[in-house]
């Protein structure tokens, strides 16, 4: 064997570019470890070149993408530290309702992350690839200077936008589970609350371990911000209490949207070059924009980041202390609450305080007739009693609160792959993604609609509902089966329940049927290439359980699907879909208010999510179409 004096030597010998390759094969937290070994690996480790290639290797974003967002960080480590991060939040997340559908995808921004609503809607006269797709945001997590991370909620209040800024609790790395809470947190260092909000250059070593502590998946909330656990967590709190909570502090912490960063949220499509060149430099601008808005607030004057180094109160948190004291007699504070009430209800509200103040009278007021309301019995008044400690210990474990962005693994049970979800969380729950391969080659996200031939309607019919599905694989008593479970539904009332499977097949049982037409829409002749038996959804017992009826799949040589009910000839054309390409291409509605934005619990059976008819789709395509046609 040979020294250790020679074996580092020789590691020390490799060019940057080899050792660039060679570094593909560790992770990020292996090179902060091989950078606390001694000086020389230190001084080779931070090569900028050797955290370009391991940003790449996390796969968010291309590596041109990459260089790009480089001019909005202090280094590619510091690069590295927020895509570790974030890189588990990107995919489809839902939620039960509406049953119509509720997705939202998180796909990359600009040196940050985007959530963004697909609107139930019907398909305009471009098709999928070509007409635009409506969508809202939710939120965004951008990227700070030193790679830290910045949460925004979006919504939309008597016609005006506006964000609502947070912090990021935690993301573990098997996140199944997107969770809006309310979170207390200590001061630190004064009147500054955590150091993610400081812009000076961090020593390499501080970055170092940062990126070491995002990639080990930890799920504690003090490996964010450095706070003790809560006594009593948030999920632990009656839902009223959680709703009240929650809606006071949007209430406060929210900044209305100025025109400066107004425009795009991620760039479009780069075959437009100068086009997409015009966008990277708008959003490098808003980016900036938004990280003084979220340091400084909305009326902060200031343009430099970097200069100040006395930090003004931070506004996305609000300030506890103030109201600690009228917290601490949890048995008798309910009673004495509603008497002078009235009287001191004008002068409260005109600080931060006192408007607190009021909210958590009302909030300990709705906890005593809502969670206590029925109780008659002493067992039932100590739970209440307890209910209201619960809360006040709550709000007694920190000297502010704010809103905060909770990735979670939970434990879930499923039915035909899709997740039993909780009715009183303010939550949104992954799908599993699985990448296709050759024993699931079908696997991923599919839409179409009804009717062959597939694609554009006419004028004279301008709309077909369109349909996300999303395509599992499934091994159960021996058989291998395909699962289509209806994600998203452009009816102008519900047909089938969210999550409920469209059809299923047994791939390894063949279909006899034939497809009974020749051609399709641009008559070219249909080439089957597989056909699979299986059963489509019917008419059940009531709406929450439907039925099944026979049916085939069809494969067909051009990349479509079609599913075809043997009874009523009904024929469901699905074609794969690229979200990410959908959405650069799409057309940006109105958001709703914050809570509703990110999880709508109100069991709805109708489109809540925009006030807009469905001919919104079907003029923009027509505009679009006719754009088409004047150019050359």
């Amino acid at each position: 064997m040979l020294p250790e004096t020679c074996d580092t030597s020789l590691f020390l010998a490799l060019p940057d570019d080899l050792f660039a390759i060679i570094s593909r094969s560790l992770s990020p937290r292996d090179m902060c470890n091989l950078s606390i070994c001694c000086k020389s690996l230190c001084a080779l480790v931070a090569s900028e070149k050797i955290w370009l290639s391991q940003c790449d290797v996390v796969g968010i974003v291309p590596t041109r993408d990459l260089v790009e967002w480089r001019d909005g960080v202090l280094s590619y480590k510091a690069l590295c530290r927020f895509l570790v991060r974030v890189k588990p939040l990107i995919g489809i997340w839902v939620h039960q309702n509406p049953e119509l559908g509720n997705v939202v995808y998180v796909m990359p921004g600009f040196l940050s992350v985007v959530g963004c609503r697909i609107i139930p809607q019907e398909l305009g006269p471009l098709g999928i690839e070509d007409g635009p797709i409506l969508w809202a945001p939710v939120f965004e997590i951008i990227g700070h200077f030193d790679g830290s991370a910045t949460f925004l909620l979006h919504g939309t209040e008597k016609g005006c936008d506006y964000f609502y800024p947070g912090s990021v609790k935690s993301v573990e790395r098997n996140c199944n589970v997107l969770l809006l809470e309310v979170e207390p947190r200590e001061k630190r260092n004064g009147h500054k609350l955590f150091s993610s909000k400081s812009f000076d250059h961090h020593p390499d070593e501080e970055i170092s371990r940062k990126v070491c502590r995002s990639n080990s998946g930890l799920s504690k909330s003090q490996s964010v911000s450095g706070q003790s656990e809560a006594v009593v967590p948030f999920s632990r709190l009656a839902f009223g209490d959680r709703r009240k909570l929650l809606e006071t502090v949007t209430d406060q912490v929210c900044l209305k949207v100025p025109d400066s960063v107004s425009g795009p949220l991620f760039p479009r499509l780069r075959e437009d070059v100068e086009d997409f060149q015009k966008d990277v430099v708008l959003l490098l601008q808003r980016r900036s924009l938004l990280l003084q808005m979220y340091t400084f607030g909305s009326d902060h004057n200031s343009t430099d980041l970097k200069a100040s180094a006395e930090m003004p109160a931070d506004p996305t948190r609000l300030e506890l202390s103030d109201i600690r004291k009228s917290l601490d007699h949890s048995s008798s504070c309910s009673n004495s609450l509603s008497g002078d009430d009235g009287q001191r209800h004008g002068n409260n509200r005109k600080s931060i305080s006192g408007y607190f103040r009021a909210s958590i009278k009302q909030i300990l007021q709705k906890s005593s007739s809502v969670n206590g309301g029925r109780a008659i019995s002493k067992c039932n008044s100590s739970s209440s009693d307890n209910r209201h400690t619960q809360l006040l210990e709550f709000l007694k474990s920190g000297d502010t609160i704010g809103l905060t962005l909770h990735a979670s693994t939970l434990k879930l049970s499923s039915y035909r792959a899709w997740p039993n979800m909780h009715d009183t969380r303010f939550a949104l729950y992954k799908l599993p993604m699985r990448v296709p391969r050759e024993d699931q080659e079908y696997a991923g996200l599919w839409g179409g609609t009804f009717g062959w031939p597939p694609g554009r309607p006419t004028e004279d019919k301008p709309g077909k509902a369109l349909f996300f599905l999303l395509l599992s694989y499934e091994e159960t008593e021996g058989k291998r089966l395909l699962i289509a479970n209806k994600i998203l539904e452009g009816t102008q009332y519900v047909l089938h329940p969210n999550g409920s499977a469209m059809f299923m097949v047994n791939i390894d049982e063949p279909s006899l049927d034939l497809f009974p037409w020749d051609s399709d829409a641009d008559s070219h002749p249909v080439n089957v290439k597989h056909a699979f038996m299986g059963e489509g959804i019917a008419n059940g017992y009531g709406f929450r359980y439907p039925g099944s009826k026979p049916g085939s799949l069809f494969i067909i040589q051009n990349g479509l699907l079609a599913f075809i009910w043997k009874e009523s000839r009904a024929v469901l054309t699905l074609q794969r879909l690229n979200l990410q390409e959908l959405l650069k291409k799409g057309e940006r509605v109105p958001a709703l208010p914050p809570i509703a934005n990110f999880s709508y619990l109100t069991k709805s059976y109708s489109n809540v999510f925009t006030g807009f008819s469905n001919t919104s789709t079907f003029s923009s395509s027509l505009r679009e179409k006719k754009k088409k046609e004047k150019s050359p």
